[in-house]
């Protein structure tokens, strides 16, 4: 016998020992599961008729569809919402009455003002005290809430009305139990971790606490910020943007009404000055301090912006320095948070953007507000020519120039319109100086535009500008120096040639680049040549006379000879080099 045929039976010798080993292991299985079923209890045999066995037919095999998924079934909505509904209506209800208690009977004279008060503390203490203990029952929070924020409103009102109604304490003294109470309240809402809580506590003394101060009062203004400062450290680390927006418009609308309204007279400015500072200064603060804790960073950015408002519109009331002032302090403050970054904005770069768009508008309110127009045009153009040369690579920087550049250069055109460019007309010298230095600006800024923001528009709005501010400036320095009438036309025929010589100076450029970067100066260079011929044939062929027509052509003719002897000889050469590079 062969070795591969020993090999062979080798194989078949163990292929069926494993065989013999797997049917003894099934018959032990086969034993057991015999003495299972022996145990069970006999069921009843049911007759089944007899079955004979068939091969199956073939059928191709066809592809399952997949099994139909059942739709989700929707929630049931909840009826919660009627009894939050019913909640609110009987929150304000109730403290309307507690209002009516308090004003119209002290004026129609029913019960004694001590009663009057003693039932308002009563009324708000019971409500209290019946929500605290309802707040654990079953189905008890909604309720336990209302009844809680309408007690402590209640309280609000009536310590309101005990200072500016009754006089029995002093607006300090009243103060201070107001704080008291808002403190309490809202440590309540923070215990319960009800942000609703916190805003019904706080959004009904937007509209009852004047009726019962009897107008928008300091005493009011001040009760309102100690309330919105109170409210501070309750809302550290809970994610509540919506009691940062009530804490904003409970101390901002006041002011704001109280500057549309002019109900301060000029012996309250300071205070409102300080009141409105302080607004600013918690609006500010309190975000700086609760941004890590909110997810919605650009919200509580734009609550806290506008929460700014009073110091913007502080000219209304105070004097335009100190008003001035506020708004210059605030872009400063608002600046520096930028500038030290994640740190004081939680790493959002959202906060960052609108803030430095508020301190570009706060900076923009100073400037108006402390200046005239022949002085603002020239700053505000300075600080566009800053912001965009400085602030170059930032999408915010770049628009904050523009509104600073545009806005100048509303007031340029004001003190400076282009009739000016038409008609001689004689300057002040205060008038022409701060034209001149804005020209020279506008063309700055119009320049560093284009050159941080490059693209097609940005130079060909620049070239624009930039031609207007040239003329305006040699026109009004040619009236200046010479008069109205040869002045005039001195300034337009400088003009004109300062006008041919920026388009030789783009063809120069253009003649300098590589091929593929030479379309746009030499477009920009062609539009230049035809917009000083332009001027040369309508304006200045009509207006100028003499010797400056005469003057204004050769010059203009010369340079264009020259233009189009060393261009052509200029491009030649950096084809030459880009060839043999």
């Amino acid at each position: 016998m062969t070795e591969p045929d020993q090999a062979v039976i080798a194989r078949l010798s163990s292929d069926f020992a494993a065989m013999a080993a797997y049917l003894a292991r099934a018959s032990v299985d086969l034993r057991q599961l015999e003495r299972i079923v022996a145990e069970r209890p006999v069921a009843p045999a049911q007759p089944v008729a007899p079955t004979y066995w068939q091969p199956p037919a073939y059928t191709p095999a066809a592809p399952q569809p997949p099994a139909p998924v059942p739709p989700t079934p929707k929630p049931p909505r909840s009826d919660g919402w009627i009894g939050k509904a019913l909640a609110v209506a009987g929150v304000a209800v109730t403290l309307v009455g507690v209002a009516l208690l308090l004003v119209l009977a002290a004026q129609a004279g029913i019960l004694r003002p001590e009663l009057r008060v003693f039932a308002g503390a009563a009324l708000a203490a019971g409500l209290v005290g019946v929500a605290w203990r309802l707040v654990d029952r079953p189905g008890g929070r909604i309720g336990a809430i209302a009844l809680a924020a309408t007690g402590i409103a209640a309280a609000y009102i009536d310590v309101i009305a005990l200072t500016t109604i009754y006089h029995w304490v002093s607006a300090p003294v009243g103060l201070t139990i107001a704080a008291v109470v808002a403190v309490a309240g809202l440590m309540l809402s923070r215990r319960w971790n009800s942000e609703h809580l916190a805003l019904l506590v706080l959004v009904p003394l937007i509209g009852l606490g004047p009726v019962v101060a009897d107008g928008i009062t300091v005493v009011l203004v001040g009760f309102m910020l100690a309330l919105g400062a109170a409210s501070v450290p309750v809302q550290l680390g809970k994610d509540w943007n919506g009691l940062h927006a009530a804490r904003t418009a409970v101390t901002t609308l006041p002011l704001l009404l109280a500057l549309i309204l002019t109900s301060f007279n000029s012996e309250h400015a300071p205070l409102l000055a300080v009141a409105g500072s302080v607004a600013a200064a918690l609006a500010i603060g309190s975000a700086v301090v609760l941004l890590p804790h909110t997810k919605h960073p650009a919200t509580m950015a734009w609550v806290s912006a506008a929460g700014t408002a009073p110091v913007l519109a502080a000219s209304l009331a105070v004097d335009t320095a100190v008003a001035a002032l506020m708004a210059a302090g605030l872009s400063a403050a608002l600046l520096g948070i930028v500038l030290v970054g994640d740190r004081l904005t939680g790493g959002a770069t959202s906060v960052r953007s609108i803030w430095a768009a508020l301190a570009a508008v706060s900076a923009l309110v100073a400037v108006i507000v402390a200046f005239d127009g022949p002085v603002a045009g020239p700053v505000l153009l300075a600080m566009a020519v800053v912001v965009a040369v400085g602030g170059r690579r930032n999408r915010v920087a770049r628009w904050c120039a523009i509104g600073f550049g545009v806005a100048g250069g509303l007031f340029y055109l004001a003190y400076a319109p282009p009739s000016f460019l038409i008609e001689a007309t004689e300057l002040s010298a205060p008038i022409a100086a701060s034209t001149l230095i804005a020209s020279l600006l506008l063309v700055a800024w119009a320049v560093a535009i284009a050159w941080s923001w490059p693209a097609d528009w940005s130079w060909a709005s620049a070239a624009v500008v930039a031609l207007y501010a040239t003329t305006t400036f040699t026109v009004t320095a040619g009236v200046l120096l010479g008069g109205e009438e040869q002045g005039f036309l001195a300034g337009h025929v400088a003009a004109t040639l300062c006008w041919i010589m920026l388009a030789a100076a783009v063809l120069r450029y253009a003649a300098k680049v590589s091929r593929a970067e030479r379309s746009l100066p030499i477009g920009g260079g062609m539009a230049l040549v035809a917009a000083a011929v332009a001027k040369l044939f309508l304006f200045d062929l009509g207006t100028l006379d003499g010797i400056f027509r005469v003057v204004v052509f050769i010059a203009v003719g010369l340079v264009l000879l020259g233009m189009g002897t060393g261009y052509a000889r200029l491009l030649a050469q950096q084809d030459s080099r880009e060839g043999q590079a």
